[in-house]
């Protein structure tokens, strides 16, 4: 079967998780290819899917939301998994809490509603550079901690459950 883990991203951390979660599925004995999703015109070629897009303002970038509303009807018909990359990893206290409440947020802005096996939401990079000066400032004020906040770890665990579910007989 080939899979497809389609990815928008801001500054590469989620390409880079697409990357990793097609290489484990790869590994496992699917035909698995991380494309960045507007550049994916042959949708129909996948059996299944993998999709994500980094986070910013509680939403899926342009191209992430473009490509679901775009193949929706495809999408219902094959397994889709959804994945999102934010910051839950680099926040404290209070806020550290409410990141994972994100998750739902997020797939309710999707243009459709997908029937999906599961949602992920990974924490990615965060630089100083990423952000504006007054996205610095509020970032420091809720106590965020700049630096690599993937759990590589729960991306290959993610990956083995997905390979699961689609080598079942």
């Amino acid at each position: 079967m080939r899979v497809l883990v389609g990815y928008a991203t801001a500054h590469g951390s989620t390409r880079e998780i697409a990357e990793r979660l097609a290489a484990d599925l790869g590994r496992v004995g699917t035909t698995a290819v991380a494309r960045p999703l507007d550049l994916v015109h042959d949708a129909d070629a996948y059996g299944a899917f993998v999709l994500g897009s980094a986070v910013h303002d509680q939403r899926w970038l342009g191209p992430a939301r473009d490509f679901v509303r775009d193949n929706a009807e495809l999408l219902r018909s094959r397994p889709v998994w959804l994945f999102s990359v934010g910051m839950p990893g680099a926040l404290r206290g209070p806020w550290k809490r409410l990141g994972p409440l994100e998750a739902s947020v997020i797939v309710q802005g999707l243009p459709v509603r997908l029937p999906q096996r599961g949602h992920r939401l990974f924490s990615g990079v965060v630089r100083a550079s990423q952000l504006p000066r007054g996205g610095r400032i509020r970032f420091r004020l809720m106590g965020g901690r700049h630096g690599d906040h993937r759990s590589w770890d729960a991306i290959d665990g993610w990956a083995a459950e997905i390979a699961g579910e689609l080598l079942q007989p």
